[in-house]
């Protein structure tokens, strides 16, 4: 499926792209807002400011994928695959991302209030003043990861590995951290 096909089909009403090869597409600034894409294939796809509100990107690779401001809010990314992934500045308020691969992902200053990331792999991502206030991330691999001036305000860390942490400067106030290590 080529980006054009993407967009007509989505504007005639179509929802079910699941398992969709788009390795490579541009996509930017496009509206995907509750498009199914399970298992989509998206590794290296430009989607910033992409607006892929509440979809389900359930088992799909973005490996190496440019989300930078997009709209991922209440999206399902569970078990998704973003290794090397930009999420700079993204939205995902509410979005579950648990067991979700993030390693070395850039989530800078992204938005990720009240998220669901139990169980995830963020070993060394950049999680820098990003906001994760009431985000539950409990056995969620933390290894590595920078959280400097990261927001963790109500988030549950129990269980989680956050040995070589960057913790400077993070809020966490009123958050369970019981049993993180």
């Amino acid at each position: 499926m080529n980006v054009e096909e993407l967009r007509q089909r989505y504007a005639a009403g179509e929802r079910d792209f699941s398992i969709a090869d788009l390795r490579d597409a541009v996509l930017q600034d496009i509206n995907l807002s509750g498009a199914i894409l399970h298992g989509a294939m998206l590794d290296r796809a430009n989607l910033q400011r992409a607006n892929l509100n509440r979809a389900d990107l359930s088992g799909a690779t973005l490996n190496g994928a440019n989300l930078k401001g997009a709209n991922l809010s209440g999206a399902d990314l569970s078990d998704a695959i973003l290794d090397n992934a930009i999420l700079e500045g993204a939205f995902l308020n509410e979005a579950v991302l648990n067991q979700a691969d993030l390693k070395a992902a850039n989530l800078e200053q992204a938005t990720l209030t009240e998220a669901d990331i139990r169980e995830a792999s963020l070993s060394q991502a950049n999680l820098e003043a990003a906001d994760l206030s009431g985000a539950d991330l409990a056995f969620t691999d933390l290894y590595q990861a920078n959280l400097h001036q990261a927001a963790l305000e109500k988030a549950n860390l129990s269980g989680a590995n956050l040995k070589d942490t960057n913790l400077d400067g993070t809020i966490l106030e009123g958050g369970d951290s019981s049993l993180a290590t």
